[in-house]
């Protein structure tokens, strides 16, 4: 009877577990590590919180956990290493533009792959319905949407970096140019004027610009995929019921976001491990600190113009301190002793060492959030896409400092690394450590809260501002401006009409005349 009593008991356990497990389909076909890295920690928590998690991607998890089940998409041509020479450009006043147009072509043919991709195909064997939620990347391409309009489930947004123009309409969000830079603008949230007119026009433009080519071009594939009925990727998007963005406002910013869009930024950060032996001493022996250089992992080192990584050496050699350089070669001419290359390095427990006195890095925000996690200043030299942004915030909290790459030269590194050592800038660095890291709770633990939200309330509705369904001339009140500056207007033309009739019937000056 006992035993009998027993398994009833594990059985209804079992029900229950079971009850509260979600089947969750992830769906990120942007190629891009430095993207993923922000994505595949929130799908292997829900994973580790007892959901079911199927994963399309491009980047397999070697351990996963229980649960978590990945569907590979086909290898991507997008190349692993980009070459810092490409970047010695006169036109960067453009460049921003440039960017679109390579998202662009990058959008259309991560959708294409995806789309027809065999993963695709195996997971649309499920029916609708067989999804609690969807987590996608919103990016350069609304084209996953279209999967989740056929698989009938909620939509969780995700951004690996800050909204793009194109976000704030989808979710109600007020897009500020005056003190809300664009990613590709790349600047803090004090700006001149004519920053903020060229934010403007940029803001305005590229918002232009995706509807004119992107939108269409997602249309495209989605209706050649699902077939014409599919609604525009336009609709489509105003569907998606919360996003989860990889940012915080002690880093960024603090920006009016309604409650559908969550700063979950962080959530790659985990406590720091044990360094390999030969790193461990060299910061555990450096009398004067540790500076640490990092281009990432797409941006080769060795790649550097000859006189920009000849200028970066001269000035190292000056510097009392030790440095690691994450460098892609096995020798680096006329390299001084104070400087150590290694062709990979463990960059979060290198920054978490207390040892470590300065990063200099191109801003990423994967590695610029580790620095300020552990109160490292740093000295940025942006790039490309939204490293500019995460610099220029971080010199705005007097943090960071930016150099140019076309400017790199030996007293510039010198100077700027100096600089950044004095204690100013950790103290500053410390304040903004102290505020993205004492939070009420973990990115981590509240992604995955708001996933489990949007899923038990069919979508979170309650969450969505109903400026994600206004028309923008209704959102702006450009109609209320129309109707009061025509109740202005009206009594001031009344009034002139009345001036020139009295004008009119006022007798002439030789009719008078000859009544006299």
């Amino acid at each position: 009877m006992c035993c009998w009593r027993a398994f009833c008991l594990l059985a209804l356990l079992s029900l229950v577990v079971s009850s509260d497990s979600l089947q969750i389909l992830g769906l990120f076909p942007h190629p891009a590590i430095s993207h993923f890295k922000f994505f595949h920690p929130i799908m292997r928590g829900l994973a580790e919180a007892g959901h079911s998690v199927d994963v399309i991607g491009p980047f397999e998890d070697k351990d996963p956990p229980k649960g978590y089940k990945d569907h590979l998409l086909p290898p991507s041509t997008l190349t692993d290493t980009i070459n810092l020479e490409d970047f010695e450009r006169p036109y960067r006043f453009l460049f921003h533009y440039i960017e679109f147009f390579i998202l662009y072509n990058m959008g259309k043919e991560d959708c294409n792959t995806t789309l027809h991709s065999r993963a695709l195909k195996e997971i649309l064997k499920n029916p609708p319905g067989y999804y609690d939620v969807i987590l996608l990347e919103q990016f350069n391409s609304d084209c996953a949407m279209s999967v989740a309009h056929v698989l009938q489930a909620p939509v969780i947004a995700m951004s690996s970096c800050a909204l793009m123009p194109w976000h704030y309409e989808r979710f109600g969000a007020p897009l500020i140019p005056s003190y809300i830079s664009a990613l590709f603008q790349g600047q803090s949230q004090e700006m001149s004027f004519a920053g903020r007119l060229g934010n403007w026009i940029t803001v305005h433009s590229l918002n232009v610009l995706y509807k004119l080519f992107t939108v269409p071009a997602g249309n495209a594939l989605i209706r050649q995929r699902f077939g014409p009925r599919v609604p525009s990727t336009e609709n489509l998007v105003r569907n998606t019921s919360l996003m989860l963005i990889n940012q915080h406002f002690s880093l960024s910013g603090p920006k009016p976001l309604p409650p559908n869009v969550i700063e979950v930024g962080g959530v790659h950060i985990t406590p720091p491990k044990p360094l390999p032996s030969d790193l461990q001493k060299i910061l555990d022996n450096a009398s004067k600190g540790v500076i640490l250089i990092s281009w990432g992992s797409q941006l080769k080192a060795s790649s550097l113009p000859a006189a920009r990584r000849d200028g970066i050496v001269r000035a190292i050699g000056r510097l009392e301190q030790e440095v690691i350089w994450k460098y892609e070669n096995d020798t680096l001419p006329n390299k001084p002793p104070n400087l150590h290359i290694r062709k990979w390095l463990p960059q979060r427990d290198i920054l978490a060492h207390p040892n470590l006195k300065v990063f200099m890095s191109h801003g990423g925000l994967m590695g610029t959030t580790e620095a300020v996690s552990s109160a490292v200043p740093i000295v940025g030299v942006p790039i490309y896409g939204d490293q500019s942004l995460n610099i220029a915030a971080l010199v705005q909290r007097g943090m960071a400092l930016q150099l140019e790459l076309r400017k790199l030269d030996e007293n510039t590194v010198y100077e700027a690394l100096t600089k950044a050592l004095d204690p100013s800038f950790k103290a500053r660095a410390k304040e903004v450590a102290s505020a993205y890291n004492n939070r009420i709770q973990g990115p981590l633990e509240t992604a995955i809260w708001w996933v489990e939200h949007v899923a038990e309330t069919k979508g979170a509705p309650l969450t969505q501002p109903s400026a994600v369904h206004l028309s923008r001339f209704v959102y702006y009140s450009l109609d209320v401006y129309l109707v009061v500056a025509l109740t202005l207007l009206l009594p001031v033309i009344m009034l002139l009409g009345l001036v020139r009739m009295c004008k009119r019937r006022e007798p002439k000056g030789d009719y008078k005349l000859k009544r006299k």
